[in-house]
């Protein structure tokens, strides 16, 4: 899991493929970048994989980056491909299906003062 830093401190992630490959009947996630601001967390999950419904307080932004997945924002299913990106709104409940293999990820921002 990554440290608590500073939002002054730059970073970098790399050979995130390598580093967390999907594995065979699991959802697996790494938290790349923590801080009071954000919060950027990498998932990998295997077909049929999936998430049940919750929210976050915070704003989201979801990229699958690769593979295929059904995402459901507040009752409304998306069908997502490599690239695509779902805003989520703070406090928006969402769930997931892996349609295929999957990389996924999640950015949360804090909008708090």
């Amino acid at each position: 899991m990554a440290k608590h830093s500073p939002v002054s401190e730059s970073s970098a992630h790399l050979n995130l493929s390598d580093a967390l490959p999907v594995v065979a009947e699991s959802t697996t996630s790494r938290v790349l970048v923590t801080n009071d601001v954000m919060r950027v967390v990498q998932f990998t999950f295997d077909a049929g994989e999936m998430l049940t419904e919750h929210a976050s307080p915070r704003a989201v932004a979801v990229q699958l980056v690769s593979g295929r997945m059904r995402f459901t924002v507040e009752g409304a299913e998306h069908a997502m491909a490599d690239g695509d990106i779902i805003y989520l709104a703070p406090g928006a409940t969402h769930s997931l299906v892996a349609v295929t293999a999957c990389r996924m990820t999640l950015v949360m921002v804090d909008l708090s003062d």
